[in-house]
């Protein structure tokens, strides 16, 4: 009997200490540093339950033991709010660190970034070419709805909300800058104002100059001469599908097409392009010029004239430049 006594208090004081062992190791895991040494990035699905996340953690090497890890978030209110997503996970993290993140939703956080200048078609070859965003992209939006600028999202956002989100952009911007607009422009409507701005974002990419191009253009349409704009020619050729890949020829300025400002009065039935703010921002007040015509100096820059006789001066010191640099 004495001996069965022994044997109880020794198996119990060995239980007492493994159990304090144990919860010691536990409790030094829960707050230790993860050992990989690169930022790891994992998807957890929705639905995915607690212990495959913690499954899914030790396996990729954020934590050292999932059984911790379940064990202390079911001792944490927040394994409750734990929620599904794309996270990333930088080296010597804790796990009280990481419970934080799931909870809040601490998702990465991807980009695209759409050029000033693009045409929707372009646009929506750039969404369909861009991981991560879900669906395909059929359908192209008229040119100029979309507004041009970088968007966040995070995995699982489609592509045509993002499309949304940019026309949606475009809209808010109206709203932001027609009211601000300078008194007597020759345009009377936002659409107006976002055709110009489109061609003076085909014309120039120097953000200095985007006032001045369109105050000739402001000009010209006061006096009722045509744009004579290259750009809009060669969107008549393209539709805005390709670059036109050669020079414009003088027979395509003599072609006929709704886009060719030399052989119709005005502006073009539509933008040739998304504009960005600034060219928005420059054609709602333009600089105030006496200029009425443009031509490029070889620099990524225009020569401005007031006379024809001037611009043709200007023409032709840019003609020699160009064959100079043939040579």
């Amino acid at each position: 009997m004495k001996r069965f006594a022994k044997l109880f208090l020794l198996f119990t004081v060995a239980l007492a200490v493994g159990g304090a062992g144990l919860a010691g190791w536990a409790y030094r895991t829960y707050h230790s540093p993860s050992s990989n040494l690169e930022t790891v990035e994992l998807v957890i699905a929705p639905g995915t339950s607690l212990t495959a996340i913690g499954r899914m953690l030790e396996e990729s090497g954020v934590i050292a033991d999932a059984r911790v890890f379940v064990l202390g978030a079911r001792l944490d209110r927040r394994h409750k709010r734990l929620t599904a997503g794309e996270y990333a996970f930088p080296p010597q993290t804790f796990i009280p660190d990481i419970l934080e993140k799931l909870a809040q939703h601490d998702v990465i956080q991807r980009s695209v970034t759409v050029p000033e200048g693009l045409t929707s078609f372009e646009v929506v070859a750039l969404l369909n070419a861009t991981p991560i965003l879900e669906g395909v992209l059929s359908d192209v939006p008229d040119e100029g709805l979309l507004m041009p600028e970088t968007y966040r999202f995070t995995r699982g956002v489609g592509r045509a909300e993002m499309l949304a989100r940019m026309e949606e952009s475009m809209r808010a911007l109206e709203t932001a800058l027609w009211p601000t607009r300078a008194a007597d422009l020759p345009i009377s409507t936002w659409r107006e104002a976002v055709i110009l701005a489109s061609i003076v974002e085909k014309e120039t990419g120097i953000d200095g100059e985007r006032g001045k191009v369109a105050g000739v253009f402001m000009n010209r349409l006061r006096k009722g001469m045509r744009l004579q704009s290259d750009p809009t020619v060669v969107y008549g050729i393209t539709g805005g599908k390709a670059p036109l890949g050669r020079r414009l020829l003088r027979s395509d300025l003599r072609t006929k097409s709704d886009y060719n400002t030399y052989t119709i009065d005005g502006l073009p039935p539509g933008p040739i392009t998304n504009p960005g703010r600034e060219s928005i921002m420059a054609v709602l007040n333009p600089t105030v010029t006496d200029a009425l015509y443009f031509v490029a100096d070889g620099t990524g820059g225009h020569a401005f004239a007031r006379t024809l006789a001037e611009h043709n001066r200007n023409v032709a010191k840019w003609r020699r430049f160009q064959r100079q640099n043939q040579q």
